[in-house]
């Protein structure tokens, strides 16, 4: 059974409801039974990441009104990303299923869509695959006075290319040794450059894809690459320590954004932003620190990047 057999499988195996998917999860080794344990014992509100800072979800009364206040603000940022001539590129990047896409709905919910662009590459063409790797993005960059987001970016190269070997040795390592240089680039052309990870805890990844397969409306979310990512969450997690090594600069730092509550992890995110620019009208009472539990370095959130005797990266599961 090929990927996308296996995945077809799993889709029908969801109409037999849960149980059937565990079944089928614990016998090809995707899952542990303590998984699907805490998963069967938690509530719907509760937060199952023993390490997570909070034990419940945010209350959505609570949530509403916080994002009310904060969509008001990203309106006057727009505004004066426009009348400045800025230009700003949010990338977000993430396991599958943390909660990236849905951070950048409430971004653009009620920003004007003149200046404000989604990219969502999917993969590349036969053309693109023989040009300069990031040439694809570069000509998705924002003019001025426009911001993109970026719902997955040139890191698909250190994560999923690298875990699924859909890239060579050499590609990995011309990309790992150039992006930083890269990113320099961007800042030395007056491009904000903002970069979120999205940590979502195991458990949570589970219950989220659970959440897909059991639901008729979303189980065309379920892809090969979202079973292949329960399959190597190691490797994942390797790849991800790997490339915080050699792209978490000074000049060009990852952001962390622990995501296993999808709600405080919107918000904290649009507040990371906000936080970084100075503009006209600005509502210090209304936009509030950042949680320092929820979003942060990966020094501070995930642990220090661990070095071999040699200054390699000491590839830790964490």
């Amino acid at each position: 059974m090929n990927e996308i057999e296996q995945t077809k499988f799993i889709r029908e195996l969801g109409k037999e409801g849960p149980e059937a998917v565990y079944q089928y999860f614990l016998e090809q080794n995707f899952i542990t039974e303590e998984l699907v344990e805490k998963i069967r014992q938690a509530s719907k509100k509760d937060i199952i990441c023993s390490g997570y800072p909070y034990k419940k979800k945010i209350n959505r009364s609570d949530y509403e009104k916080q994002k009310y206040d904060l969509q008001q603000e990203l309106v006057k940022w727009q505004n004066h990303i426009k009348a400045k001539g800025e230009k700003v590129i949010l990338l977000f990047e993430g396991r599958d299923a943390a909660g990236k896409g849905g951070t950048i709905k409430r971004f653009t919910e009620h920003m004007n869509p003149r200046g404000a662009r989604v990219v969502a590459l999917d993969k590349p063409t036969v053309d693109e695959q023989g040009q300069w790797f990031f040439q694809r993005y570069v000509k998705h960059f924002p003019t001025a006075g426009e911001v993109v987001f970026f719902d997955r970016s040139w890191y698909n190269r250190a994560g999923v290319e690298k875990v699924m070997d859909y890239c060579s040795d050499e590609d990995y390592f011309t990309f790992s040794s150039s992006v930083a240089t890269f990113e320099e680039l961007l800042v030395r052309s007056n491009i904000h450059l903002i970069k979120f990870w999205f940590s979502v805890s195991r458990e949570e990844q589970l219950r989220r894809f659970m959440g897909r397969i059991l639901n008729p409306l979303k189980r065309w979310k379920i892809s090969p690459t979202d079973i292949a990512s329960l399959k190597h969450w190691g490797k994942y997690t390797e790849a991800k320590e790997a490339m915080f090594f050699y792209s978490d600069t000074p000049a060009n730092p990852w952001t962390i954004v622990r995501s296993d509550d999808k709600k405080r992890a919107r918000l904290n995110a649009i507040r990371h932003v906000l936080n970084q620019f100075d503009y006209d009208g600005k509502d210090e009472r209304r936009l509030r620190p950042t949680d320092s539990r929820i979003v942060g370095r990966p020094g501070d959130l995930l642990g220090d990047h661990k070095l071999n005797s040699d200054g390699s990266p000491l590839l830790t599961l964490i």
